[in-house]
């Protein structure tokens, strides 16, 4: 199993899907971890800007619009192979994205990697909804 974590430094779990840099990428076997791998992310910042804001869409909510839908899967693409998300934080619209490619999603207040890692391993890694925005 793969798990990808939202990070910016490798060591910590992001607070932003959409802004952080990096997936750090967790390889499990038998329950133990048997390797990582950091890769790049496409965030807010590989878009156009003009294509991204933050405004009030007049047909539908924040992140579900088809270009919204588009750049989630793009930022997904890194991690095709991986079963798991783990993030800090991220919009309904990144949310619904993640969970339509059939990834388990876990939003986290845990900043550590390793603890959130730890947490995951023994089953104990909630998923807190209230960290979606």
């Amino acid at each position: 199993m793969k798990i990808a974590f939202v990070t910016d430094d490798g060591k910590t779990v992001s607070a932003h899907f959409g802004r952080a840099a990096y997936f750090l990428v967790v390889d499990v076997e038998d329950g133990r971890e048997t390797g990582r791998e950091m890769r790049e992310k496409m965030g807010h910042t590989h878009f156009n800007a003009a294509e991204h804001t933050h405004e009030e869409h007049t047909t539908q909510p924040h992140g579900f619009d088809p270009q919204s839908q588009s750049r989630h899967t793009s930022m997904l693409e890194a991690i095709a192979d991986c079963s798991v998300v783990v993030c800090g934080g991220m919009g309904q619209g990144a949310v619904f994205s993640i969970r339509e490619s059939g990834k388990d999603l876990r939003l986290t207040s845990e900043q550590s990697i390793d603890r959130a890692l730890e947490l995951f391993l023994e089953g104990k890694l909630d998923n807190q909804a209230e960290l979606s925005h």
